[in-house]
């Protein structure tokens, strides 16, 4: 029996009904983005020497691919609230794929420096993510869900660190040099991403009782929260700097990962790959662990416990990332990079299983801004990797300490303050 109101458990082997169908093509239409997305940066070895890019061009190309991002996660957010994720994210397809698919014609730092600021229009994929799955599903399980979909959406930013690699050495198998095997490859996720337009498109509903246009939802357009009015509340604000400490690492470390462990274990772009797909890799249950212990923790000491449980995540992350800075060695880089790794991905769970609940009728713009907060994060520490006084491991000792102190900070800020869809109505007809 199918039903078109939100679900209340998540079923993950369950296929049937518009909220799961909707569900399993959302987070597999985010991995295909995080493919495109991050697909450039195991290649990066092969196109540096390419290229002939200095350190510093490889750190803005990496500022690049976030930046772009923070403006299209806002304009993303708003579109999701008026034009619905099911036309929102189809858009988006089309458009980031050709940037992927093109930017094997890029022959010079400037040219492949434009490209990649294009390509970074991608990651306002995840605002689309976290809103349809907000949509899909009721209060009690929307952490869980929007965890499991934002964690295993971002595994393909892991997977793409293995995977880009042997698709440029299969490329090489059939005669082709490595400075031309590199664009070939960026061909095959811009069409994964066309594919998956397609898809949502077909097989996806705006929301468990029909698409906007079919439930008339611009006559009620009326009743959401401005821009401005949703962003007034200082938990936001709170909540976009704690995921610029969590996801903006997360897509820095995505970044850089298999840059660092080439260079520094002086190892080939595939083990490098390898090892950077580990951290990636730690998606398919970490970022499902902090939505579902938020879930739980919410239910037995409300919003204020989710944010304590918060800003323990964060703490525990900024002690990982400096003990990572300091390893000797490969297995010390990878243990203490797994640790922070996890508590990272529960904290990146965490914050999302808070955003749905700030402002009920403006979850797609705060989505949208607490998202932007994550790449604004991404940018900032993407200028500490371009410098040439600091090396990585010192850059990741600043962004170590940085996010240790933000989580001890982020114990001030009560979440416990909620909005109910009655006192916003209220707020609404005294305007």
């Amino acid at each position: 029996m199918t039903s078109n109101k939100p679900l209340s458990q998540l079923n993950i082997f369950s296929f049937s009904g518009i909220q799961m169908r909707t569900f399993h093509i959302t987070w597999l239409t985010f991995f295909v983005c995080f493919f495109g997305w991050f697909g450039i940066a195991p290649l990066m070895p092969a196109i540096r020497a390419d290229l002939g890019l200095t350190k510093p061009q490889v750190g803005n190309t990496i500022i690049a691919a976030v930046s772009a991002t923070i403006f299209a996660r806002l304009i993303i957010g708003k579109l999701c609230d008026t034009w619905g994720p099911r036309k929102t994210y189809t858009a988006l397809l089309i458009v980031g794929a050709l940037p992927v698919m093109l930017v094997g014609l890029a022959k010079d730092y400037t040219s492949f420096l434009l490209f990649r600021l294009a390509i970074g229009v991608i990651g306002a994929s995840f605002v689309i993510t976290q809103f349809h799955t907000s949509m899909m599903f009721a209060p009690n399980i929307k952490g869980t869900a929007n965890a499991v979909a934002g964690g295993w959406g971002n595994l393909g930013g892991g997977i793409t660190q293995l995977a880009m690699p042997l698709i440029m050495a299969t490329i090489m198998g059939f005669g082709f040099v490595k400075a031309d095997a590199w664009r070939l490859a960026m061909i095959v996720p811009g069409l994964m991403m066309l594919i998956m337009a397609w898809v949502y498109w077909k097989y996806t509903k705006d929301t468990p009782a029909g698409n906007y246009d079919e439930i008339e939802h611009t006559s009620t357009s009326k009743s959401t929260v401005s821009f401005w009015k949703a962003c007034s509340d200082i938990r936001v604000w709170a909540l976009a700097i704690a995921y610029a400490c969590c996801f903006g690492m997360e897509i820095t470390f995505d970044g850089v990962a298999a840059l660092y462990f080439f260079d520094n274990f002086h190892m080939e772009e595939t083990e490098a790959g390898f090892w950077a797909m580990l951290f990636g890799f730690m998606n398919i249950f970490a970022r499902a662990v902090g939505g579902i212990v938020a879930d739980k923790v919410g239910q037995r000491f409300g919003m204020r416990g989710k944010g304590i449980l918060l800003a323990s995540m964060l703490l525990l992350e900024g002690i990982g990332i400096l003990l990572f800075a300091q390893a000797g060695n490969l297995t010390l880089a990878i243990l203490s990079m797994l640790t922070f790794a996890m508590f990272l991905k529960m904290a990146n769970g965490g914050t999302y299983a808070i955003v749905p609940f700030i402002n009920p009728k403006a979850v797609g713009v705060i989505s949208g801004v607490v998202g932007a907060g994550g790449n604004v994060g991404g940018m900032l520490m993407g200028f500490l990797f371009k410098s040439q006084s600091i090396s990585y491991g010192q850059a990741f000792m600043y962004i170590g300490g940085i996010v240790a102190i933000t989580g001890l900070l982020l114990f001030l800020v009560n979440f416990g303050k909620t909005v109910t869809l009655k006192q916003t109505e209220t707020e609404l007809q005294a305007a």
